[in-house]
């Protein structure tokens, strides 16, 4: 294993991290808030320690797919620890538990909250919470393949790594490029929204913090009534930018580039926009009655779908409260969730597209034990590798799910608290059903359900891979061992 590159991508990511805790800084100078003194001295602590790791460049930048899975999940453990100092040193998140458990739910756009008065966190902590989720929303590997250059075919392993979906590919021949091109798309998409909440006349502060958390898909608000005290422009204006942030980005380059054709082929972008309209349509025809208006129902229908779909985990409503039905489609949108390729969450709508027509071929070979079929996405055949790999997910994921889900049964908790505790975490999206509803949070669960938890929102934003093989023996032995480093795959 390749410990040497390992390492420096390890020093790189707290370089980053640190320069991105200036924004907090400013924020408190500018609001002359004392807390911003905790940022700083974060700030300075990943500074030195990354530029102490980065000081000696590695002999080789070649690396594999387990290096990639290793430094992605070691980076995004780091990120979270260091994270949440500025939290818990300033006394905001009195523990440190809480504080990591809210800098992980920020970093893997989440949106669980062990906060009771989220009104009450200073400017910066505010800012930092949703800066926390725009930067973990595209990634902060991807943003590092953007800026430094590895050897080979090494850039992909490590954005396969990270990024979400059945299976990463190039949109132009260098994947540097291909980091630059979706952060661009990611930074201007954040830009529009913010200068449409600032015509709606949100304020300046409010905006940046809208936007860094729609665009992530996190949810962190600022207000404790999430977005019902704002207009219904905003809401319209965040519920557009939550759908747009969970489509697939290869379909934003594709419009780019003016071939439409090729954006609207898509199979996965359609079924997405498909299952939005029938979602919206069936619920805003279930709470009409609990509604002022068709409108207001259409409203709070199409905003609740949209968050929960792209697990953003915003609220307009208390859809707790809402008819059994209109609560169950929900439950089923946070396993969905939003396109591969997207800043969502959830299983994919792609991996549940391959799934059910792997499904329909098996149902088919049952009748024609002769006839050969491929599984086929966009006209094109799916490769058996992506296929199997998708089964093994699928699997993997509903073994996690539950085991977590008998780990927070021994609390003592009613199962629709915990089922949908574990749902909303392991699948990014924020607030769940009964205890964990809208209008109530995480902070009353146990230190070790909110490390299971932890461990699920990591997991679910990692692709589930990437993380368990942290916690294979031979890794830590190679990753451990003295001497020289192991060669090859």
């Amino acid at each position: 294993m390749n410990r040497s590159i390992i390492r420096y991508i390890l020093g790189s990511v707290w370089k980053i991290e640190g320069a991105l805790l200036l924004l907090p800084c400013l924020t408190a100078v500018l609001y002359r808030e004392p807390a911003g003194v905790y940022y700083l001295l974060t700030a300075v602590l990943c500074a030195a320690l990354g530029t102490a790791l980065t000081r000696r460049k590695p002999e080789s930048t070649v690396f594999y797919l387990k290096e990639g899975c290793a430094a992605t999940a070691l980076s995004w453990i780091s990120l979270s620890l260091f994270g949440c100092l500025p939290f818990y040193l300033s006394g905001e998140i009195p523990s440190f538990t809480d504080a990591l458990f809210e800098t992980i739910s920020g970093f893997t756009t989440t949106g669980a909250s062990i906060l009771v008065d989220i009104e009450a966190l200073s400017h910066c902590a505010l800012l930092w919470r949703s800066f926390l989720v725009w930067i973990g929303g595209m990634g902060v590997l991807v943003f590092l393949l953007a800026v430094i250059p590895l050897s080979g075919g090494s850039n992909i392993n490590l954005m396969r790594a990270e990024s979400p979906g059945s299976s990463v590919g190039k949109l132009v021949p260098k994947m540097r490029h291909t980091a630059r091109l979706l952060y661009g798309i990611y930074i201007g998409l954040t830009l529009v929204q913010i200068v449409l909440l600032l015509a709606g006349g949100m304020p300046l502060f409010d905006s940046l913090c809208a936007a860094f958390s729609t665009a992530g898909t996190g949810g962190f608000g600022i207000k404790n009534d999430s977005f019902t005290s704002y207009s219904l422009y905003i809401q319209w204006v965040v519920t557009i930018f939550m759908i747009l942030f969970g489509v697939n980005f290869n379909a934003f380059y594709f419009l780019l580039l003016r071939q439409f054709r090729k954006a609207l082929r898509m199979e996965e972008v359609r079924w997405y926009f498909l299952i939005i309209l029938g979602s919206t349509a069936f619920i805003a025809c279930n709470i009409r009655s609990m509604c002022a208006s068709t409108l207001d129902a259409v409203s709070q229908s199409a905003f609740q779908v949209a968050s929960i779909i792209t697990t953003t985990g915003f609220a307009t409503a208390d859809f707790d409260l809402w008819p059994q039905a209109s609560r169950a489609i929900l439950v089923l949108l946070m396993f969905v969730g939003a396109c591969a390729g997207s800043t969502g969450g959830g299983i994919k709508v792609s991996r549940l597209i391959i799934l059910f027509r792997a499904i329909k071929n098996e149902l088919s070979s049952y009748i024609h034990p002769k006839l050969i079929r491929q599984v086929k996405m966009d006209d094109k055949p799916v490769d058996r590798e992506i296929v199997r790999a998708t089964s093994v997910y699928f699997v993997t994921f509903l073994a996690l799910f539950s085991v977590s889900v008998l780990a927070l049964t021994l609390e003592g908790k009613d199962l629709v608290t915990v089922f949908t505790a574990v749902a909303t975490t392991i699948n990014n999206v924020g607030p769940g059903l009964e205890m964990v509803g809208p209008t109530q949070n995480f902070s009353h669960f146990s230190d070790f359900s909110k490390y299971v938890m932890m461990f699920d929102m990591l997991a679910g934003r990692l692709e589930l891979f990437p993380l368990l093989l942290l916690l294979h023996p031979t890794v830590w032995k190679q990753l451990l061992r003295r001497g020289p480093k192991a060669r090859g795959r």
